[in-house]
């Protein structure tokens, strides 16, 4: 039902899957979708963002993210790696408040 679609369609799709999912461990992490020419129509790249820190970079081919959208399986696994990412983002805020 969710598979296919333009690259435009999916970046919205990817980009509220990765805030619908690092908002779950805290509502002030924000997924950030860079833009970049070079990556236009292949692939995307995404970062969680708190406050001033961001998450190391993902990178997300185009053609997996349209055809596997709707994969139940494929998407749980992807939650899974944005809920990591949003826990060790949270992790490093904690560790340099404690300072």
């Amino acid at each position: 039902m969710f598979s296919g679609g333009s690259y435009d369609d999916v970046k919205r799709w990817l980009r509220m899957f990765l805030n619908s999912h690092a908002k779950r461990e805290d509502p002030r992490i924000e997924a950030v979708l860079e833009d970049d020419e070079a990556r236009e129509g292949r692939f995307y790249a995404a970062r969680l963002r708190l406050g001033s820190q961001t998450s190391p970079l993902m990178e997300f081919e185009y053609d997996v993210v349209a055809q596997r959208r709707g994969e139940l399986a494929w998407c749980a696994t992807l939650a899974q790696r944005v809920r990591e990412q949003a826990r060790q983002l949270l992790a490093g805020s904690t560790a340099a408040h404690a300072r």
